[in-house]
Order: C-alpha cells, then structure tokens, then sequence
C-alpha cells in the first residue's frame, strides 16, 4: 500500500471567515489544489458553515459549535473534513497569507513566538486585517502544535519598490514611525508575474498586472519586479474597489472630521460603504451591476473603469512603456467588458484587443486576448495565491 500524499495547507483568515486550499507536494514541487473552500460563519453569534469544491464535487455543511473558542472549533471540523474528502493526507505545514510584512519581512518565514510578536507590532499599520490573520496563526498553532507554521505577506512582493515610489511627501519622522507605501497583493502578482516568465520573453520587460476583484489594485513590473503600484500605506489606496473608495484627497477627511465624523465612522464608510456599493447604491458585485438597469450601476462601472485607464497611464509612465498587460482576479479574469474597454482606451498606446479572444477567455485556463498588431500583449491569468503560498511553505520545510 503506498504512503498518503503529504500536502500544505494554504489559509487566509479574515474576521468571520477562513479561506483554505490543500496543495499535494512531493519535496518543494506543488500540485495544483486537491481542494479549496471557505469557513464562513465564524463572527460571534454565527452559524458556521464550511464550503469546499474537492475531488467529490461540491458541498456545504454546518459546523456544529458550543460555547466559546469558535474558531478552534471549526479547525477541529475542518480536520476531519479534510481527511473524509481526499482519503486520508498528511498535512505537512501550514502556509498562512498575512496581509503585512512590514520593513523586516521581504519574503516568507517559518513562524516562531519572535516573528509573531514583531508581525503584532505591525497591527496599528493594518488593522483591519493583520489581527484577524494573527489570531488565525495563534488557532492553528493550538490546534495543530506539531505543525510548521509558515507566513507568507501581501507587501513581501513590493520590497522592490524604488525609494520615490515608497515615499509620502510627510516629515521624515513619519517615515520613520513606518507610515510609507507598502503595497499589497503581492502573493497575486507574484504568482502572476511567474506564469507570465514561463510564457512569454515580453514579460521580463515592462508589464501591468491588475488585480481586480472586491478588491483592486494595479502593479507596475520591470523585470518580474515591483516598481510601482496602486495601493500604498493601507490597503484601502489607488483603484475604486467593491466597498472601498480608493485613493482620495485628504482634505475630504479632514473635511469629515470638522463635520463631527468620528474614525469609525470614517472606517465605515471608506472600507464598507463607498466604491461600486456606494456609488450605485446597488450592489459590490459587479455582475450585478451588469445585470442593473439603474443609472447609478452604470455610473459605478464607468467609474471603476474610468479608475483603472487613469492608472495605467500613471504605471506605464513609471515603467517607460509597456510590453504586456494582464487581468486577474474576480473581474479581471471574467469580465469581458471591463477588459474590453480599458484595453481600447489604451489604444493610443499601440494596444489592440482581439475581441472574439477576450469573449472566450472566461478566466477558467490562462489565455492570450491581443492581436498580432498590439504594441503589447494582453493575457488573462487566473491567479492563485494559495500556490504561491504552498510552495514557500515547502522550500522551507524542505
């Protein structure tokens, strides 16, 4: 009888919800996912609920919870899901995304009591986000104590970023408290970024990958390496997002603030009340807005789109030109029409779209969407960050 596989467990813990994907591997090669699902549910007072898409279809089911330590609970459940639907894997680390780095942390780390102090310090500069990704590390390490834990960071990837694009014209003594651009989705245009090296020589030149889902962002990349990008101190910067308002004139805080706002209010409004949600007063979703006859859905994709074209002028500016341009995430990699129009509005660039190609790309497989008269290529890359995060893991368990 030959040895169950070993396998990493990729996860990404929110406030309520825990993402997951079980990644085989033998030594540091990864397979693709065996698995993936999410825990949604897990806020106080919730129903949890595990998701998952496996070998075995998809399914949903109820968590049963009692008392307190809800989310210990779901791990627990979580376990013997696993080994009910892949027949039995061994897990060989766990592979967490944590949302920042800070100055220290430019690439992934086996988590130890040290790391996770200095990774709490960086709470004030994200947090929304880096609590919620600790205290999932702080679960996993209880209920899974013989395990490495392994930490891989949003901001990681924009380690590169050239002094100007770091800097806010602020006090140095701001700097020096860690207020700087950081930039996020890393794990994204990393994993991107290599797909596109193995595919095409254009792709070690200038290229612009824009992540777009309920959260967006653009990246400028010379070399398969950051050199500019849209979001900057928080994740909250640069493109309009499904809730989040992206970048901003300060004075319209301020302007809040004499009104009488308080910063939760603030915090509300900017992360989960404004982008295609506010604006249309709709919907987050763009599908939804798609399929909306209300102006104000129309107003909202405009917008976003309107966003978008602003900032590929901006990034191709920072790289000097442009040699290939690609979609990712939610919307980048299934919306035909957003892709289709800020590609043409970026036809003074050289750029031309084939459009039956773009219509068949419908971000199931990565595909080539440009013609064989564009100055710059266009693909559609279906990313996957839990991958990157797997086979971290595994070189450094190796």
């Amino acid at each position: 009888m030959s040895a169950a596989p070993n396998a990493i467990l990729a996860v990404n813990a929110g406030s309520s919800s825990l993402k997951f994907a079980l990644y085989p591997h033998y030594g540091v090669e990864i397979e693709a996912a065996r698995l993936s699902g999410n825990i949604e549910g897990l806020e106080p007072g919730g129903a949890p609920t595990i998701k998952m898409t496996g070998p075995d279809g998809s399914f949903s089911e109820p968590i049963a919870v009692a008392g307190e330590a809800m989310f210990e609970q779901a791990l627990v459940a979580l376990e013997k899901v696993l080994e009910r639907h892949t027949g039995g894997v061994n897990i060989s680390a766990i592979a967490h995304r944590i949302v920042h780095g800070g100055d220290r942390l430019s690439e992934s780390v086996l988590l130890d009591g040290d790391t996770l102090a200095y990774l709490a310090t960086l709470s004030r500069l994200a947090p929304l986000h880096q609590p919620h990704n600790l205290a999932g590390v702080q679960a996993f390490r209880r209920i899974f104590p013989d395990l490495p834990q392994v930490g891989c960071f949003d901001t990681a990837f924009h380690a590169t970023l050239p002094v100007n694009e770091q800097m806010f014209a602020l006090p140095m003594k701001l700097r020096e408290e860690g207020i700087r651009r950081y930039g996020f989705h890393g794990l994204s245009y990393r994993y991107v970024t290599n797909c596109l090296l193995e595919r095409s020589p254009r792709a070690a030149g200038k290229t612009i990958v824009a992540h777009l889902g309920n959260g967006a962002s653009a990246c400028a990349i010379a070399g398969g390496k950051s050199v500019a990008t849209t979001m900057g101190f928080s994740a909250l910067d640069g493109l309009m997002m499904g809730t989040r308002s992206g970048a901003l004139d300060p004075g319209v805080v301020l302007h809040l603030l004499r009104k009488g706002w308080n910063v939760q209010q603030l915090e509300r409004t900017l992360y989960k009340e404004s982008g295609l949600r506010g604006v249309s007063g709709v919907s987050a979703d763009m599908r939804t807005l798609h399929a909306s006859d209300e102006p104000q859905a129309a107003l909202a994709i405009d917008l976003f789109i309107h966003r978008l074209i602003r900032e590929c002028g901006s990034l191709t500016a920072a790289l000097g030109g442009l040699d290939v341009i690609a979609f990712t995430g939610g919307i980048g990699e299934h919306d035909v029409e957003v892709r289709q129009r800020v590609c043409e509005a970026l036809s003074y660039l050289g750029v031309r779209i084939d459009e039956q190609a773009n219509r068949a790309a419908t971000g199931d497989s990565i595909a080539t969407i440009h013609t064989c008269a564009s100055s710059a290529e266009i693909w559609v890359v279906p990313t996957d960050e839990g991958r990157v995060a797997a086979q971290d893991a595994a070189r450094l368990i190796s």
